[in-house]
């Protein structure tokens, strides 16, 4: 029986842009017709969309929410939990996010599962899944308990490359632990996460400054720097290779250099795909020198605008599939309460307005098409991480995560009518578009920037990486 149906003129389907109605019943999308052609059935509730954009939920594969953050006198707090953060999201046509569970929190893996899975069911708005992260010096029992997660449906692994700052001891992973994790990846079909910096780069640039007292942190991309994306990406992707079977999704690329080093492994035929953020691609280092500049940080680091072109380059060009937040959603004065490069807070409130700030970006300035924008705000993020075409896709079968974005309504980004934090990084930018509706598995929950869900209708979704994203690039 139909319950719904979604008539619009502009509906960005994978085959392409065109007129339909999306017939849906339950949660599900069970049928995509020509607009018109069909009698709307008794009782089903009409939603017409003419002049406006249909396009699948919006899908953010990098936030952390209750997350731990340090503060400058080493005690730490907790980031908004997905109480705050997935109302927001849905508010800005996200229907997916995917966060992290620390191995490390828990006796064992099952057990670090279980403990994050407490955060989420039940406090969220929007569907999630979890990256499993892994950190510091390996038990030795736990590549086997990673293999079981994999299976259990967390199919992506993170791992650290470097500590990040000299405070942070225990995130890097040793490269022979690397080694032996891509082959539990290889063997059970799982897909390693990385952020990757040389630590050997950083630490020393870490050093230097502070023995020079430049410790402000506008200096953040001397430490932080394209050098040290360019080793790390390389050697990572070298082991890949030696691992057969092993796929890769590097997160925020930030630089030229490790843009040019994905494509580069791209074209020998090794599966690496590259995920970027929205401050990397709109924001360069120069704008840490602005009034409260620590809102555009996240690590590794804002670059330079050659940086920045190379980013949006790739883009096009399929260096790039992702363009994400690494959402940390807390207030403006714990933002703002580090200003040193060594205790900078990262990350920042971004989830709202990601998928109307990215239409503006490359539909509205660019003149992207509608397919690929969408490919890299929701569809791509499904692919690559194992929830397609469950997700990221308007056809029959798939979950009916909807999105209506109005390009009437051009409104000037403000805190104030956001839904996550006490500001945002982007104050004062002009939208093409913004969302009007938000429907999650066929139940409207967000309609004239009206909630009308709530935080029991996010679920946890299995995941499962499809064969052929491990053999050779596949977007």
């Amino acid at each position: 029986m139909v319950d719904l149906v979604v008539r619009g003129d502009t509906v960005v389907t994978p085959e392409g842009v065109g007129a339909y109605d999306i017939l849906i019943s339950g949660e599900k999308i069970v049928a995509i017709a020509a607009k018109g052609s069909l009698p709307v059935p008794e009782g089903a509730r009409l939603i017409d969309a003419s002049g406006k954009i249909v396009m699948p939920g919006g899908i953010d594969p990098h936030v952390h929410c209750k997350w731990h953050l340090p503060n400058p006198d080493g005690t730490a707090g907790l980031t908004e939990p997905p109480d705050v953060v997935s109302k927001a999201a849905v508010h800005g046509g996200t229907t997916t996010m995917i966060d992290f569970t620390r191995a490390s929190q828990g006796a064992n893996v099952r057990d670090a599962i279980e403990k994050r899975e407490e955060d989420w069911k039940g406090h969220t708005a929007c569907d999630y899944a979890q990256h499993l992260m892994v950190e510091g010096a390996l038990p030795v029992h736990l590549p086997g308990q990673v293999a079981e997660a994999i299976q259990a449906g967390f199919p992506t692994v993170k791992i650290f490359t470097t500590d990040i700052t000299p405070s942070r001891k225990g995130r890097m992973v040793d490269f022979g632990d690397i080694w032996e994790i891509f082959q539990v990846l290889a063997a059970n079909q799982g897909m390693g996460v990385i952020h990757s910096e040389d630590n050997d780069i950083v630490m020393h640039m870490y050093g230097k400054l502070i023995r020079e007292g430049r410790t402000g942190f506008e200096n953040m991309a001397e430490v932080h720097n394209t050098l040290s994306e360019d080793i790390s990406f390389r050697r990572v992707m070298r082991l890949a290779e030696k691992v057969p079977g092993t796929a890769l999704y590097m997160m925020h690329v930030s630089a030229g250099t490790g843009v040019s080093a994905i494509r580069e492994a791209r074209a020998r035929g090794v599966p690496i795909y590259g995920e970027s953020l929205h401050q990397y691609m709109l924001k360069t280092s120069a704008d840490y020198a602005t009034k409260n500049g620590q809102i555009y940080h996240t690590y590794p680091s804002l670059k330079s605008p050659e940086d920045q072109a190379a980013l949006w380059a790739g883009t096009l060009d399929g260096a790039i599939n992702c363009v994400a937040t690494d959402e940390i959603c807390c207030t403006l004065a714990k933002k703002l309460q580090g200003a040193r490069i060594d205790d900078t807070t990262g990350g920042n409130a971004g989830v709202e307005p990601r998928v109307a700030l990215m239409y503006t970006e490359m539909v509205g300035k660019r003149g992207y098409s509608l397919n690929r924008y969408v490919d890299l705000v929701s569809s791509n993020a499904a692919r690559i991480m194992g929830l397609y075409p469950r997700k990221g896709a308007l056809m029959a079968g798939a979950d009916a995560d909807i999105v209506v974005l109005d390009p009437n309504d051009k409104r000037v980004i403000t805190a104030s009518e956001l839904h996550e934090a006490d500001y945002t990084p982007w104050e004062g930018h002009k939208m093409e578009a913004w969302p009007c509706l938000t429907m999650l598995r066929g139940k409207v929950v967000v309609e004239g920037g009206v909630f009308k869900g709530s935080l029991n209708d996010g679920k946890w979704q299995h995941r499962k990486v499809a064969a052929e994203m491990f053999n050779g690039p596949q977007l």
